[in-house]
């Protein structure tokens, strides 16, 4: 499990970006996978969760994660007794005690957010496509709308896939250029392959909602001795699936 130097500082909660080490399941989910939307035995996945709930807390009640479907939908939750088990979002906020809410990754970038202000948490998740859609604006606008402070918001950019791992298309760097010129900054060309910034794209993001306490964990979710899933590591290896690294944080 790694922690967000800056978050730990925050000791109304607990938090942890986890990669595939300390599971039980086999084969190419080996051994943390998270991913019940993944092809894994549910049962293993399914333990796997309880272990990492075990990590963050023995007296919590079970880790929330929203179906993800790369969008810029939030959820925001005030009543866990009335919540539904699958609600399509892409990000998650609340201000319930011994919730833990996460988001599920693999290459993509998990976020987590702490307002100390008034004791809001957030978990979300940013391929590029929620970041493109302005998922961060909209959730830093509803936590800001709800009474908090941009100075009181700590956020940790937790492991994902790095420029030097993510190379894309020329149509998706006209894409985001199209949106803002200065895009283009995110993007590196190098032996005619161009290589695209996710987490600094996302870092740009929460510094323009005026974010100033961000934490950057440097670890590239696609370079195998970091031991993360990686969605495009398993592509590049034709492995039939990939599994998934889960990111939560509760308030204690």
């Amino acid at each position: 499990m790694i922690k967000s130097k800056r978050l730990l500082k925050q000791k109304k909660i607990s938090h942890g970006f986890f990669n595939k080490n300390g599971g039980k399941s086999e084969g190419i989910y080996k051994s943390l996978n998270c991913g019940l939307g993944s092809n894994d035995k549910r049962n293993n996945v399914k333990k796997n969760l309880k272990i990492v709930k075990k990590k963050i807390s023995k007296k919590s009640r079970d880790i929330f994660l929203p179906h993800q479907i790369h969008s810029n939908k939030i959820i925001f939750i005030k009543n866990f007794s009335k919540l539904k088990k699958k609600i399509e979002a892409d990000a998650i906020i609340t201000n319930q005690e011994k919730l833990p809410i996460g988001v599920l990754t693999a290459d993509c970038v998990p976020i987590l957010l702490h307002d100390s202000k008034k004791n809001f948490i957030a978990a979300v998740h940013a391929g590029w496509k929620g970041a493109f859609k302005g998922i961060i604006n909209k959730v830093i606008s509803f936590m800001i709308m709800k009474g908090s402070d941009a100075k009181s918001i700590t956020a940790a950019i937790g492991p994902c896939i790095k420029k030097e791992s993510y190379n894309v298309k020329e149509d998706f760097k006209k894409k985001f250029i199209k949106k803002d010129k200065k895009n283009k900054k995110f993007f590196m060309t190098k032996k005619k392959v161009i290589y695209f910034d996710l987490p600094n794209f996302v870092k740009s993001q929460l510094k323009s909602n005026k974010i100033t306490n961000i934490d950057m964990i440097n670890m590239d979710t696609f370079d195998k001795k970091n031991n993360f899933f990686s969605a495009r590591r398993s592509l590049k290896l034709k492995h039939a699936d990939y599994g998934r690294n889960i990111s939560i944080i509760m308030i204690n």
